[in-house]
């Protein structure tokens, strides 16, 4: 990489709160292992079915001095473009399982759902969530499957190519004028209602079962990247968000590797840094967003209150990062400035690689989250390009970098 794109990292203010992880039970029992162990069966039966790509990116991994560098794309992942498609489309069924279960009184399968023995009924159960676009695409995609009607709030910043991509998946979008977790609570109350049952990936007091079914159905992801490391990592960076995403990697992690577990660091917009402000509080804790983020599907102001269960448990250390170097990384990896294998990412993919390369450019935050010329990384790239309008923008932006 060049001098002068390798800048933009060096001069990117970064902050860092370090966590306080100590052992507990909560990555075995918030999410047990039956949970994935349930998901993985179910979701690897499904038609299309194929592990996304563990990518090497050995290049930039000697260029910023750290052992090994493994981003797990997903992209690829059903035709959805991110690893939503894992999470609401199982949660939709499982909640049709349960409720289908209560309505005519015998138990009902997953297998059944699938296969289309209750098409009908499923039809009369109206299924919703607020999104930022990739989980309300996933739950469009499942209700279409499956045959159930879906209802989707999204927020006045959510483009309308990423609308337009649940609407062609038969969903009734909303738009709202205000912002995530606006439509969140829109969501919840038009559901209660109507007689319509939410599936999102956020928990609050009194809903947990759909959240716990959208983390387990991340787990494939986990474990597919787990089977293909030869060693596990040393760390492994993570999109904060509502917490969902790095409370499911970090528990499957934790249940895979034991004592082995890598060292887990929450990476989170600096305008949208919920996560980061609850761990320096000790406690879930929401902020006001006053301006939204490149990063979309990480514009969360709220915690989910099962996700920071595990990570209050697991996560040593929370980032916050600036919007500033988000297109140059999606730039790094589209047009390989370092050699390595071409991958297309959407901004909230990337926001783990930004944060390892800005802090391998400061000694000093290096020395803290104790990354060195052995460290063995690994990346969620949460999405590919799910908004083409966005990732060809961010193309075609004049550089700083100048390459």
């Amino acid at each position: 990489m060049q001098t002068q794109f390798i800048s933009v990292f060096a001069a990117a203010n970064i902050q860092h709160v370090a966590g306080a992880p100590h052992a507990g039970r909560a990555a075995f029992e918030v999410l047990s292992e039956q949970d994935f162990d349930r998901a993985v069966g179910e979701i690897t039966s499904w038609q299309g079915y194929a592990a996304t790509p563990l990518v090497s990116l050995a290049g930039l991994a000697d260029q910023i001095g750290v052992g090994r560098i493994d981003y797990k794309h997903e992209g690829p992942r059903f035709g959805l473009g991110s690893f939503k498609a894992l999470g609401g489309a199982y949660a939709a069924m499982r909640v049709l399982q349960r409720e289908l279960t209560a309505r005519l009184g015998h138990e009902v399968s997953l297998s059944d759902i699938r296969d289309g023995r209750y098409s009908a009924e499923c039809a009369q159960i109206t299924l919703v969530s607020a999104t930022d676009g990739n989980h309300g695409r996933s739950l469009a995609w499942g209700c279409q499957r499956v045959g159930a009607p879906c209802r989707i709030y999204i927020h006045a910043e959510v483009s309308e190519g990423r609308a337009e991509a649940m609407r062609a998946l038969g969903a009734d979008v909303v738009r709202i004028s205000g912002d995530y977790d606006a439509s969140v609570d829109l969501a919840k109350s038009e559901a209660a209602a109507n007689g319509w049952f939410v599936v999102s990936d956020t928990s609050w007091p009194g809903y947990s079962e759909p959240p716990r079914d959208v983390m387990a159905g991340y787990g494939v992801m986990t474990r597919e990247a787990c089977d293909a490391m030869a060693k596990p990592p040393t760390h492994v960076f993570l999109q904060g968000g509502v917490g969902g995403l790095a409370a499911s990697v970090a528990a499957a992690l934790r249940q895979y590797y034991g004592a082995d577990a890598p060292r887990v660091i929450i990476v989170e917009p600096e305008l949208a840094a919920c996560l980061y402000e609850s761990a320096q509080s000790g406690t879930a804790t929401t902020v006001a967003i006053a301006e939204e983020t490149i990063m979309a599907g990480l514009s969360c102001g709220e915690p989910s209150e099962m996700a920071w269960q595990i990570l209050h448990e697991e996560a040593a250390d929370f980032l916050t990062i600036p919007d500033s170097i988000v297109a140059p990384t999606v730039r790094l990896l589209a047009r390989r400035y370092t050699g390595d294998p071409l991958v297309e990412a959407g901004e909230s993919a990337v926001a783990g690689l930004a944060a390892l390369i800005a802090a391998r450019q400061s000694p000093d935050l290096s020395q803290a989250l104790g990354l060195d010329g052995a460290s063995r990384v690994l990346l969620i790239g949460s999405e590919g390009v799910t908004d083409p309008d966005i990732f060809a923008a961010i193309m075609a932006e004049a550089e700083a970098e100048h390459v």
